[in-house]
């Protein structure tokens, strides 16, 4: 993944569901670290695999690609582009703290510094952070609720999300919306550091996939750029699936065009 491509920090990196039955607190017992952190597992789970469509819309031009998808953990994720045949091949994977594109054009392997975790990846609008999900929603954010009720006929919870002093992360807030009734996202808000909207995500689509409930698309708008937008998805998606460990996940398996 070349410069654009210097970019998902939330799977597909984005990719395994939780296994947890749901069933929601009144609102003397909302926990925002609890909640948040069942939404930020949401595309993680214990292993995953899948295949996702983006398609990339912006003012000069709009493309698609397809991409297989597999995660393990918190810690293990693998993105590889499966069309157009142009960039099939071009993978990211995170192992542990390590995040690295191969790029098969040129069969060059590239080690991604933090610095780079904002960036595009392949062009779209999603970070290379949002693919791989490095950085986790309860570790690096202060999260507070800000809103518990009815909005738009649909009973919602408001989180505001303030970065820790040490955190290594972009936005300087977000703002969560999640649906009580089953703890499905809706809504991402993503602020910079003097406060501007930058960016907003939203889900919908609520289908069962692989026998779990997720939110199939998610389409993400930038605030600055109208008409221009990012979506994502699922076509399929497996969880618990066998056979794959740590292992899978190496420069090994990064490097392969298939």
């Amino acid at each position: 993944m070349t410069g654009c491509m210097g970019c998902a920090r939330q799977t597909v990196g984005l990719v395994a569901v939780s296994m947890t039955t749901l069933v929601p607190p009144s609102y003397a017992q909302v926990d925002p670290y609890e909640i948040m952190d069942r939404v930020d597992q949401l595309y993680r789970g214990e292993s995953s695999h899948g295949t996702s469509t983006m398609e990339v819309v912006t003012e000069n031009w709009d493309r698609q690609m397809t991409m297989e998808l597999w995660s393990l953990g918190n810690d293990f994720s693998l993105v590889r582009i499966q069309a157009p045949a142009r960039e099939a091949g071009t993978a990211t994977l995170k192992a542990d703290r390590d995040i690295y594109n191969y790029l098969p054009k040129v069969d060059r392997t590239i080690k991604i510094p933090a610095s780079m975790m904002g960036g595009s990846w392949m062009g779209s609008h999603f970070t290379n952070d949002d693919l791989v999900q490095e950085s986790r929603l309860v570790d690096d954010y202060n999260i507070d609720l800000s809103f518990d009720g009815d909005r738009d006929g649909t009973v919602v919870w408001e989180f505001t999300l303030i970065p820790k002093a040490e955190a290594a992360v972009v936005w300087g807030r977000i703002e969560y919306e999640v649906r009580q009734a089953d703890y499905m996202p809706l809504g991402v808000r993503y602020y910079d550091e003097d406060g501007e909207l930058a960016r907003t995500m939203e889900f919908s689509d609520f289908v069962t996939l692989g026998g779990r409930t997720v939110p199939r698309l998610m389409m993400m708008r930038p605030a600055d750029k109208p008409g221009e937008h990012t979506s994502m998805r699922y076509e399929d998606l497996e969880f618990d699936v066998e056979d794959l460990d740590e292992s899978f996940f190496s420069l090994r398996t990064l490097q392969r065009r298939r």
